[in-house]
């Protein structure tokens, strides 16, 4: 009978230490639960989780802008608007029609500077823009010319290798655009096998002298481009 009372206690008193120690440990489980189940990311983890996940994520979205305006307004300068609106002053000539010839060289190696538009003799020669006829005048290399100011006496416009002169033409007369001034010849040097206008453009000095400037490229402006 004590041998069965002692065990009894020892049973209760074994009974009493486990559920002491459970109750000073209470969340001894919970990093188990943890592992076997972590819990769901937070609202602000998912949207990143998300964006991984997309495939334009991955690639590189080129943010800079193209290489095509800058190099135009840095590298390119407006055409002056004294010469913005002027004609191709031959009749019939279209600008798909006009060839480049002001950098090409002529006798003993001096350069064009001008541009030679090809037209059976004869044809109509219009004024490229307004202003005033400031010299007419016969030489060796040009046969008959024409040289005309604009209306800001900045700019020149050369016609030579001419066949005639249209009735009634006078220095100093104001011309139009589009008006007829001359007829495409071959005086001068010209080929006569090859009649055409030499027309070139070039800006005055502060002296104005009809027969001395600066060359300007009537190619792009007869085209309507920018100038270099």
């Amino acid at each position: 009978m004590k041998w069965l009372i002692t065990l009894v206690l020892g049973a209760l008193m074994g009974a009493a230490a486990v559920l002491f120690f459970l109750s000073k440990v209470p969340n001894v489980a919970a990093p188990a639960a943890l592992v076997v189940a972590p819990p769901a990311p937070s609202a602000q983890q998912a949207p990143a989780a998300s964006a991984v996940a997309l495939p334009e994520a991955a690639l590189p979205i080129p943010l800079m802008p193209t290489m095509t305006a800058a190099p135009e307004t840095s590298t390119v300068e407006t055409m002056p608007h004294e010469l913005e609106t002027l004609m191709i002053p031959v009749q019939g000539v279209g600008a798909a029609q006009l060839s480049d010839t002001f950098n090409q060289t002529r006798g003993n190696g001096r350069r064009h500077e001008a541009l030679d538009i090809l037209a059976p003799r004869g044809t109509k020669v219009w004024a490229a823009g307004d202003g005033t006829v400031a010299k007419l005048f016969t030489s060796k290399p040009g046969g008959l010319t024409i040289y005309q100011f604009d209306p800001s006496k900045k700019y020149a416009y050369y016609y030579a290798h001419l066949d005639r002169y249209a009735p009634d033409i006078k220095e100093g007369q104001q011309v139009k655009r589009g008006e007829l001034i001359a007829y495409v010849g071959s005086s001068g040097n010209a080929d006569p096998a090859t009649p055409h206008l030499h027309f070139a453009i070039f800006e005055l000095g502060p002296e104005k002298q009809w027969w001395k400037g600066t060359p300007v490229n009537p190619y792009p402006v007869l085209r309507g481009q920018k100038l270099p």
